[in-house]
């Protein structure tokens, strides 16, 4: 056999070998990334208020602190602080200790899944000490929308369009200017189009309508913006790489199912470091909490952009300086006379 003839050969060996192995690999990163944190879930060091008289809440605290690493407490010296605490997001509920009894303030819109633990978690105590927990619902989820089923099933879809745009900008040739040009006009029709369904036609978000709108077109910019940029540098292998760190691990990361602090660690802290958890976090401040607890979120969202925009326009820069140094390099090698 020639040397020609064998040389195709080791090369498709190398690419079947690559396909068999890549495949069950990233299958196992699939599953580990969407399943662990998932069968993990629990209360870890929660935020949760306690109000009321030190005497009469001592005894709700040492209840509390039965449950070991899962709640994290925060002191109240009656119900109005505890109410404001729940609205500002500081906690996820408080438990309010009155003359006529125990009383759960809950947010149901910061978490359903959390709402409901708190009032498993409380009704179990107050069954043991022959008394009712009263549950109040300070910030309640929409009627349209109780469990935040469409509020979590839209993290997804964000997310391919912010991939899917930044990998247009990239296949099509945008650079420099035009592709910033276009990313910003994509992102922001997108979340138009988005406040039109979620909050218009569904009825799923209550917050004002264009402050949902530029949310959901940031969301989308901070990824669109992070594969251009990334492609810009290094080239296509940019656009599997954001994808990558999007879907495999700012989905599952992002705890909209849940929340945050009821993810494993580093997960939950992970996960609001990325598009997907920071864009879910700051679309409930805006939609149910009047933008409360939403700097955070905002600024991950606007670093992601302007990135990913940096990089972009940096990625066009340094192309035109190597198109412009190589025809000087020509001339000084090409020789005279």
């Amino acid at each position: 056999m020639s040397t020609a003839s064998a040389t195709p050969t080791r090369g498709h060996n190398r690419r079947l070998i690559a396909v068999v192995v890549l495949v069950p690999v990233l299958a196992t990163l699939a599953l580990w990334a969407f399943a662990w944190p998932a069968a993990r879930t629990a209360p870890r060091d929660l935020p949760l208020g306690v109000a009321g008289p030190t005497a009469a809440t001592a005894q709700v605290e040492r209840q509390l602190a039965r449950h070991k690493g899962a709640f994290e407490i925060h002191r109240y010296a009656d119900e109005a602080a505890a109410r404001d605490a729940v609205e500002d997001r500081t906690v996820y509920g408080a438990v309010v200790v009155t003359a006529q009894g125990p009383e759960l303030l809950t947010a149901s819109a910061a978490s359903p899944t959390v709402a409901q633990l708190l009032q498993q978690a409380t009704a179990e105590q107050a069954a043991a000490a022959g008394t009712e927990m009263k549950t109040v619902d300070v910030v309640a989820a929409p009627a349209t929308d109780p469990r935040g089923a469409a509020l979590t099933a839209s993290v997804l879809p964000l997310a391919l369009a912010g991939i899917i745009a930044g990998a247009a900008v990239t296949v099509l040739g945008l650079r420099g200017i035009r592709a910033a040009v276009a990313l910003f006009g994509a992102a922001a029709l997108v979340g138009v189009i988005a406040a039109s369904l979620a909050h218009s036609w569904l009825g799923v978000l209550t917050g004002d309508w264009w402050t949902e709108a530029g949310t959901l077109s940031l969301s989308t910019l901070a990824v669109s913006a992070a594969v251009a940029g990334l492609a810009a540098l290094v080239g296509p292998a940019g656009i599997a790489g954001v994808a990558f760190l999007v879907m495999f691990l700012g989905n599952p990361f992002s705890g909209a199912a849940s929340a945050p602090r009821m993810l494993p660690e580093p997960v939950g802290t992970i996960g609001q470091w990325l598009p997907p958890g920071a864009g879910t976090t700051l679309l409930r401040s805006v939609s149910f909490f009047d933008g409360a607890a939403a700097t955070g979120p905002a600024l991950t969202l606007t670093w992601w952009a302007v990135l990913g925009l940096g990089a972009v326009l940096l990625g066009d820069a340094l192309r035109t300086r190597t198109r412009a140094s190589k025809p000087v390099a020509e001339r000084e090698l090409t020789p005279v006379g």
